[in-house]
């Protein structure tokens, strides 16, 4: 019966995550450009689904006249010019580190460990709010044609974020072909509609958006200030660009030269797409509004409202930014690693699970994302102004960091070749051009960082000004933390001694029965002197636990520990430190019974109090805590098969 379960446990676990990849299987598990541009960039992608619609939102509060909201064009085009500016300086970065990593290795190499920890926290924190601001998005693209789903929105992402989980969870391969559909189909949609505006534009033919609910018109003045804070919101368009540095190591061989190819194409389709569609709703007259959004008024005009091809934008729309969510599936596992295997996450974040992936970095994503959304009502207004600090900061450093490689690959000779701590480092005859661009696109991020910084500052933007800081302490308290074990447990300069000493081993008794017999065997077996121990929190017991030790045990001494205040573990303490009074230097070794159940809910109903007892002894200098499991299904087994025996043999005598 147990068996059976086990069995059925394990089909359900390999139906929903599919069968167990052996560790060669990794080589494989690597991905072509046009499944790396699903996984990758769709983060990037999705996000001209609502940069336009940020950028309006903040020049409404200057009005809702074309002149005013017309500014939005060459404020795009500003940001399309820092996205090529960033992309070089990125491509750079892949062909220089060709293991991944980014801004946290560049960081790492060039800068320092309290660089790089700045930005893995500042890429962690982002990847978290890209699934809550992609999914959030993606509903609300599904609200604004199907308005009475409004209410369900919180219930809906998080159901989503959740299918997301454990399609990633299937391995890289296999979720990039899934997520690969809605990218294209999202593509093939936007080219579709942007084209078709576009000739019916020349044509004479594309009317202006109706039945649109504005948000509130504002009443500020037209400054310098509220277009630089335009600017900063739609430069959320450049998030996710950072994603394939960040995973190299996922492309097939050429590893650098396809990452490098594929960061071109992504950054061209972007540039394509966000500029088309701000000219696009520039066209339409599109308006800010919190029941429709950008993209769907752009769709209803140019198809109209009753048309198949609008209900495809939304739908294409809807799975890009249900789906963008994957590129931090794709990153955020992979750069706890690297923290984790330097020592500055929990090192079980580097342990790959069943399907090759890092499961515990894919779960806490989803965990963190999920209650994002829920603190945000699933609403993108509230989330982007905690958006992109944290990428543009990364951005910086990662950019500074390349300035500070190429000024050492400078001072390298012609054909010379000194290997890094991360790659080898070559000279390159460009090496000043580089440069150059990189201190470029360091200078314009820093500036979009402080302009983010300032002007969404009350908006929210404090929090993740807040939060960075105290995410690097914590990283570093953590790293501290398995410096002093690695220390506590070196060897070094230590002298060692391996000489026996003498072991006591105790017997914790709470009853006699068939488990008592089998913890006595285990300690006989052991060679050691031994008695048990019973915890007297009942008198009434002890006396009875007495008579049955002697009745049925009949050997070894029972020794008893009062208990008056019905405490288990420190009358335990205390015997124990008095027995290492009398043997000091000696172990003791405490043997515990434990009953292990076939079912989690019959071990629940069971005190489990081996587990209490393990944290207490566990802290005690030379004291060894084993736990005997008594395994109830196979008494089970036996009673079941003697009730058949005797149903049979009474079957027989009535014949």
């Amino acid at each position: 019966m147990a068996s059976t379960q086990t069995e059925n446990k394990f089909s359900l676990k390999r139906f929903i995550l599919g069968k167990p990849l052996q560790t060669q299987a990794l080589a494989e598990e690597r991905l072509s450009k046009p499944i790396a541009l699903a996984v990758f960039a769709s983060d990037a992608l999705s996000s001209t689904a609502y940069a336009t619609e940020e950028i309006l939102i903040v020049l409404a509060l200057a009005g809702l006249g074309a002149s005013t909201l017309g500014i939005s064009i060459p404020v795009a085009v500003a940001i399309a010019l820092l996205l090529i500016i960033v992309t070089i300086s990125y491509r750079q970065t892949i062909y220089a580190y060709p293991n991944g990593g980014g801004a946290y290795i560049v960081a790492r190499d060039n800068l320092g460990e309290l660089p790089a920890q700045i930005a893995g926290a500042a890429l962690l924190t982002d990847y978290i709010l890209t699934v809550a601001v992609s999914i959030s998005s993606g509903v609300a693209q599904i609200t604004s044609g199907f308005p009475e789903l409004r209410p369900y929105r919180i219930e809906i992402a998080i159901g989503v974020i959740f299918i997301i989980t454990i399609i990633n969870l299937r391995g890289v391969t296999e979720s990039g072909r899934i997520f690969a559909i809605p990218t294209y189909f999202f593509l093939g949609t936007m080219i579709l509609t942007l084209g078709t505006g576009l000739i019916r534009a020349l044509l004479g033919d594309l009317p202006t958006v109706t039945d649109v609910e504005p948000v509130h018109e504002g009443a500020q003045a037209l400054t310098l200030f509220l277009v630089l804070r335009a600017f900063s919101s739609g430069s959320a368009a450049l998030t996710g660009i950072e994603a394939i540095s960040n995973g190299i190591t996922a492309f097939k061989e050429p590893r650098s030269r396809n990452a490098a190819t594929t960061l071109l194409w992504m950054s061209g389709i972007l540039v394509v797409l966000f500029l088309g569609v701000t000219l696009m709703a520039h066209q339409i007259a599109a308006l800010p509004s919190e029941n429709e959004t950008v993209i769907s008024q752009i769709g209803r005009t140019v198809f109209g409202e009753n048309s198949p091809f609008y209900l495809l934008v939304l739908a294409g729309t809807a799975l890009i930014l249900l789906m963008a969510a994957n590129t931090s599936y794709a990153g955020f596992p992979r750069l706890a690693a690297l923290a984790a295997s330097d020592g500055f996450l929990p090192r079980q974040l580097t342990y790959r699970g069943g399907r090759l992936v890092f499961s515990w970095g894919i779960v806490g994503l989803a965990l963190l994302a999920s209650i994002l959304v829920a603190v945000a009502d699933a609403r993108t207004t509230f989330l982007i102004p905690l958006y992109a600090i944290g990428v543009f900061l990364s951005f910086t450093i990662s950019q500074i960091g390349m300035v500070v490689h190429l000024r050492g690959v400078g001072r390298l000779k012609p054909g010379e070749v000194v290997q890094g701590r991360e790659a080898p480092i070559t000279y390159d005859p460009n090496w000043r051009l580089k440069l150059a661009i990189s201190a470029f696109g360091a200078l314009c991020t820093g500036v979009v960082m402080m302009v983010f910084a300032v002007t969404k500052f009350t908006s929210g933007a404090w929090f993740v000004i807040v939060l960075i800081p105290l995410l690097v302490y914590i990283f570093f308290r953590i790293h501290r933390h398995y410096r002093r074990v690695a220390a506590a447990l070196s060897l070094t300069g230590v002298p060692v001694d391996v000489s026996p000493r003498p072991v006591q081993t105790l017997i914790l008794v709470d009853d006699v029965h068939a488990e008592t017999v089998r913890m006595v065997n285990f300690a006989k077996s052991l060679g050691h002197p031994w008695r048990a121990v019973h915890v007297g929190l009942n008198p009434d017991k002890v006396e009875v636990v007495r008579q049955k030790w002697q009745q049925r045990i009949g050997e070894g001494e029972l020794v008893i520990v009062p208990s008056p205040y019905r405490l288990l573990a420190d009358p335990m303490r205390r015997y124990i430190e008095q027995l290492q009074e009398e043997e000091p230097g000696g172990f003791v070794h405490v043997i515990m019974g434990h009953l292990a159940m076939d079912t989690y809910w019959e071990q629940a109903l069971h005190q489990n109090t081996a587990v209490l007892f393990n944290l207490a002894l566990s802290r005690m200098d030379n004291v060894i805590v084993t736990s005997v499991p008594y395994q109830i299904h196979t008494k089970l087994k036996e009673i079941k098969a003697g009730e058949r025996q005797r149903g049979m043999g009474r079957r027989k005598g009535h014949r």
